[in-house]
């Protein structure tokens, strides 16, 4: 067992138990399996997390840091704020190949939501998203490239809504639920409503 500075040894442990959780669930993985994924002993968990819970906190914290990482670095050379906006719809974290372990874990938190630290932990997630999903959808309204009708923060919940409905049909493996016969996809019907004829130039 290799010693790794406090802060890799966390990330190591949030991998392993992130890949155990989203196979065998939280309720039934236990710290002793995640040690040993990891190559250590169980006591080194329990220098870096309090509980199998803290763990599972953590990495619904990490989850949101990841997307929130991913979705700045592909909109970092989008042209105009239309372009950006069609990336976000475009990047749905809970079927990209990066981000699909994590949001298996997050669709377990609905079991446990009320649990107090772990239901925190879970609005603390999605607000995070809200709050840069809203903001982009401003910087999309200011530039007309948006309807004002309603509110960026409402259009972002709406957006949310059908991202984890979509995220939650996929993780349940249902098959062609993705296009019409016409090969017409739900995200271009969302992407030409919010920014109407740019979307299908892009």
């Amino acid at each position: 067992m290799s010693r790794l500075p406090a802060q890799q040894r966390r990330s190591q442990l949030l991998d392993h138990a992130g890949d155990l959780f989203s196979k065998v669930g939280y309720a039934r993985a236990t710290t002793a399996e995640v040690a040993k994924a990891a190559g250590v002993t169980e006591p080194i968990i329990y220098r870096h997390f309090a509980s199998k819970r803290d763990l599972f906190v953590a990495l619904i914290e990490r989850s949101a840091e990841r997307t929130i990482s991913t979705w700045e670095k592909h909109l970092t050379d989008a042209k105009d704020p239309a372009e950006r906006l069609l990336r976000l719809l475009s990047d749905n974290p809970m079927v990209s190949p990066g981000g699909r372990d994590d949001y298996k874990v997050l669709l377990q938190a609905i079991t446990e939501v009320d649990d107090k630290d772990i239901g925190a932990a879970v609005k603390k997630h999605l607000d995070n998203l809200h709050a840069f999903i809203a903001k982009e959808i401003k910087l999309a309204q200011d530039a007309h490239r948006v309807t004002t009708r309603f509110s960026a923060e409402v259009i972002a919940w709406l957006l949310i809504h059908i991202g984890m409905g979509y995220g939650v049909v996929a993780a349940m493996g249902y098959g062609d639920h993705g296009a019409d016969s016409q090969g017409i996809h739900p995200q271009d019907v969302v992407a030409r409503i919010l920014v109407g004829k740019a979307a299908e130039k892009a």
